[in-house]
């Protein structure tokens, strides 16, 4: 999955070029990819993944990577997102029972 986002799904998105003589050749538009890491508070560890700079905007809009990923709809998020979720998930269940 290169050149793709991993909390928004976004990729590359092709187009023109348009000289002034009006010529027309193709080009892709890539958007702005970010290897970082991401903390997580219910897994109490970095996690690294891709993302755009919208997207960590959003993350940090929403209150963390945990929250976000809880709040969102899993048709919204990607495949690996999902996964994170599915840990993030799994970690509070077991804090919620170790403290039971």
């Amino acid at each position: 999955m290169a050149r793709r986002c991993t909390i928004t799904g976004k990729g590359v998105l092709t187009g023109n070029n348009v000289s002034h003589a009006n010529n027309k050749t193709r080009r892709r538009f890539l958007p702005n990819i970010q290897e970082t890491t991401v903390l997580s508070d219910a897994l109490g560890e970095m996690v690294r993944m891709k993302v755009t700079t919208r997207g960590l905007r959003t993350i940090e809009h929403n209150g963390g990577l945990d929250s976000f990923l809880l709040t969102t709809s899993n048709t919204r998020l990607t495949d690996e997102a999902r996964r994170i979720k599915r840990r993030v998930q799994k970690a509070m269940a077991a804090k919620e029972a170790a403290t039971a």
